[in-house]
């Protein structure tokens, strides 16, 4: 993947600008009204790629790994004027060619609207969705943050 000319990209934890993330973080469907302290701590818990422009951060994915077996990719996105540069396509291929993401048996993903982007990467449905579980808890950072108990069952 050739780079996007004026962007860098950097796999290094030092680099990451937490709250230029936190900042997009709070405001996306997923994560809605997460605390920054929150995503410091999940950045240090994963492995994280970064697109900079200028030398801000415009782009973001992490990638959460035993760095054996398993991957759960989650946290993708570019921000909106820096959309439709490949950027998104760039961070995965770093991220699939990675050294430290090699020979896992399984990496997932999880994503509302852009199973074209992944589906180009090798991404596809669960081949046995029946034996998938999960716990979800929409709109947890809101509980958190009006001092509501935590909504686990």
């Amino acid at each position: 993947m050739n780079r996007p000319e004026g962007y860098s990209l950097s796999c290094e934890a030092s680099a990451q600008q937490v709250e230029r993330i936190h900042a997009y973080l709070t405001r996306s469907y997923w994560a809605e009204g997460i605390p920054l302290e929150r995503v410091r701590r999940c950045l240090e818990h994963s492995f994280c790629v970064g697109v900079f422009h200028q030398g801000e951060q415009v782009a973001f994915a992490r990638v959460i790994t035993d760095h054996a077996t398993f991957a759960y990719l989650c946290d993708v996105y570019v921000l909106e004027e820096h959309r439709g540069r490949g950027l998104s396509s760039w961070m995965m291929a770093t991220i699939l060619h990675h050294p430290e993401l090699q020979g896992l048996r399984r990496f997932m993903l999880a994503t509302r609207d852009a199973h074209w982007l992944y589906r180009r990467f090798g991404f596809s449905p669960p081949a046995k969705p029946d034996s998938l579980m999960e716990i979800v808890k929409p709109g947890i950072y809101k509980t958190v943050a009006t001092g509501t108990s935590d909504p686990w069952p």
